[in-house]
């Protein structure tokens, strides 16, 4: 392609998105850096982080057409969803537009959306690698109280109607806090609100920098017997007792398995790949939406 000086005029944003168009069409999720490599492999000329990421952006509106349009069309797709699946569940929140303190009535603007696919509902199941196949989906704001309420609240009214059943989270203010306001939805007896080891094992690292105990405090986690339990939390308290005041204030029946009153199955973390969002504008995707639920056959 020949050699583009730095300060060439013609390798503008077209000319980048146009180049990296193949790249964004195999994974829009492409990260800015590979772009930046991928210019300079073929022009021998480095662009700005910044040109880079707006000729991405262009190269995905060019693919997948822009946001606006994208998400003008979301409720059509939705509704012929409905219409070649019934009983699938949708449920889209949406915004007033205010001008000057007025608002105005024929434009809303997207907010949340809920769903779930009806094979989803009526199918879910455990893949024979003990994967857990997703049951439902949302896309909100942010990993806020509120967004996960709405997620929590259409979940148990169009997915997870039966009691009796496991919830398995990460360790998440934002969780516990909707969770807290579901008047007993999701509360015992007729839901059980557990940890995720993995997550669990994350914060007492963050919280005491203490690699070389990591691993006893998920051996903790995954005693399935009170007096193996009582054996790895005395080792534990041999380090000092922070670490057990710590654990205490987590309460054993929320990540300890021989505590757990049958409702994880023996799961103990949450096992779906986080989702890579760096190609969504300004949605949160994939960390808090790793949720796994069980029905307790006892009950």
């Amino acid at each position: 392609m020949g050699t583009i000086s730095q300060d060439h005029s013609k390798l503008d944003l077209d000319t980048v998105a146009d180049t990296i168009r193949p790249l964004v069409e195999a994974g829009p999720s492409i990260k800015v850096k590979s772009i930046i490599t991928e210019v300079q492999s073929r022009f021998n000329y480095t662009v700005s982080y910044r040109k880079a990421w707006l000729a991405k952006q262009k190269a995905v509106a060019k693919v997948f057409y822009d946001w606006k349009v994208s998400y003008q069309t979301l409720p059509v797709w939705l509704k012929a969803m409905t219409v070649k699946m019934p009983r699938s569940r949708v449920k889209i929140k949406t915004l007033s537009v205010y001008r000057e303190s007025e608002e105005v009535q024929v434009v809303r603007v997207l907010h949340r959306i809920f769903w779930s696919f009806v094979l989803s509902v009526y199918c879910s199941i455990q893949t024979l690698n003990q994967n857990i196949v997703p049951i439902a989906f949302a896309i909100v704001e942010g990993e806020t109280a509120d967004a996960w309420e709405f997620f929590l609240t259409n979940l148990r009214r169009y997915v997870v109607t039966m009691d009796g059943v496991g919830i398995i989270s990460d360790h998440h203010t934002s969780i516990d806090a909707a969770i807290a306001r579901s008047n007993g939805a999701w509360s015992p007896p007729r839901a059980w609100h557990m940890y995720c080891i993995r997550h669990i094992g994350f914060n007492f690292l963050r919280r005491f920098k203490a690699s070389y105990l990591h691993k006893l405090m998920v051996k903790t986690g995954y005693s399935r017997t009170e007096q193996e339990y009582n054996k790895n939390y005395q080792r534990l308290k041999e380090w000092g007792e922070a670490y057990n005041q710590w654990c205490d204030d987590i309460g054993v029946e929320r990540w300890v398995l021989a505590f757990d009153g049958g409702h994880r199955w023996g799961h103990m973390m949450t096992n779906l790949v986080e989702i890579d969002g760096s190609f969504l504008p300004e949605v949160g995707v994939g960390t808090g939406l790793e949720l796994c639920f069980s029905e307790n056959l006892e009950k």
